[in-house]
């Protein structure tokens, strides 16, 4: 059985293994033991500490093999980006160059840099170990993230972002990168990355320029590139405009990738979140099957002791098996949220 739960200090070892398996390809999962501490410790403070307003703490999640009690995944969100480092953008706009002598003018597509999401909730550091990857392990841990921002609303922004990975070739080059990214960092796409994980991101500012990156300037392969996403990522950007997230011409400064935005309460999952009381009459034997059970996510709404599983479940008769209800860690009258897939 999954289950999704806050990350602890126990899951250094296997969040070591992750970032290795990741190959650089999560800004937000590096392969550095002392940046993955740190992850875990801001998620216990975040979990810890009385918050009113989002303020840029940043919470993770596992997803967890209850059969093994190995990790198999990792997903996070940061409450408001760029309010402790910034975050930064290229926005696709138009430049429009034009001499009334000779009655002509130009309209040419530009990037230009931005901080077009500061103060934004965000998903981000979504990945699971391959060998697991499918469609359930995918909408647990994707949505597991969205159940817990509606839990704990004020917590977070009203609108949200989800940033997806640029395309690659076989080889693990990025054209957008090599065309562009490369002649101001003068390094590799990987450890660029790096680097933005582990530091904060003034450097980046400090090497990219200010003025519009003219896009005809750019190699064929690079253009082709900007606001499209990884080819092993179509699953993960099929779930994420499904749920209402929408690109709005901004991409990712390394790989081109589209960063896409919603406003939370326009969110599918959280629009079709159903509570409920959980009792004694919530609980049944495992012989005990309803016709109409369907498969389901289920979330207990607790802040440290967040927890959230896949199971099957009559929407308008919801129970839950006593394993269930213990991986749950539900108690009477304890208040509960669960959404079909």
């Amino acid at each position: 059985m999954w289950l999704v739960r806050p990350v602890q200090y126990s899951d250094l070892p296997a969040l070591e293994q992750l970032a290795v398996m990741a190959r650089g390809l999560v800004t937000t999962l590096p392969a550095n033991r002392d940046y993955l501490a740190e992850l875990v410790a801001d998620t216990r403070h975040a979990l810890a500490a009385d918050i009113r307003e989002p303020g840029g703490e940043t919470y993770h999640f596992v997803l967890e093999d209850t059969t093994t009690g190995r990790v198999r995944g990792i997903a996070g969100i940061d409450s408001g980006v760029g309010l402790k480092t910034p975050f930064y953008s290229f926005r696709k706009e138009s430049v429009v160059h034009a001499s009334p002598e000779m009655q002509m003018h130009n309209r040419i597509p530009a990037l230009r840099l931005c901080h077009e999401y500061t103060g934004a909730s965000a998903l981000c550091t979504f990945f699971i170990d391959p060998q697991f990857h499918n469609r359930d392990s995918l909408h647990l841990l994707s949505r597991a993230r969205l159940l817990f921002i509606n839990a704990h609303r004020s917590r977070f922004s009203d609108r949200i972002l989800a940033e997806m990975q640029g395309p690659r070739n076989d080889k693990g080059v990025s054209p957008f990168w090599e065309s562009l990214g490369r002649h101001f960092f003068s390094m590799d796409i990987n450890q660029a990355m790096y680097l933005a994980g582990i530091r904060a991101k003034t450097f980046i500012a400090d090497l990219l320029p200010e003025h519009p990156i003219y896009i005809p300037m750019l190699t064929e392969m690079a253009q082709k590139a900007i606001g499209e996403v990884h080819p092993g990522r179509h699953d993960v950007m099929d779930r994420l405009l499904a749920e209402g997230f929408r690109a709005q011409g901004c991409i990712d400064i390394f790989d081109g990738g589209p960063q896409l935005e919603a406003r939370v309460d326009q969110l599918l999952t959280l629009k079709r979140t159903q509570p409920f009381e959980f009792d004694a009459e919530n609980v049944r034997s495992v012989g005990d099957i309803s016709k109409a059970e369907t498969q389901s996510i289920v979330t207990n709404n607790s802040l440290k002791n967040f927890r959230c599983l896949l199971t099957t479940l009559d929407q308008q008769k919801p129970r839950l098996l006593p394993l269930e209800a213990d991986l749950l860690q539900l108690e009477k009258k304890h208040s509960v949220a669960c959404v079909s897939l």
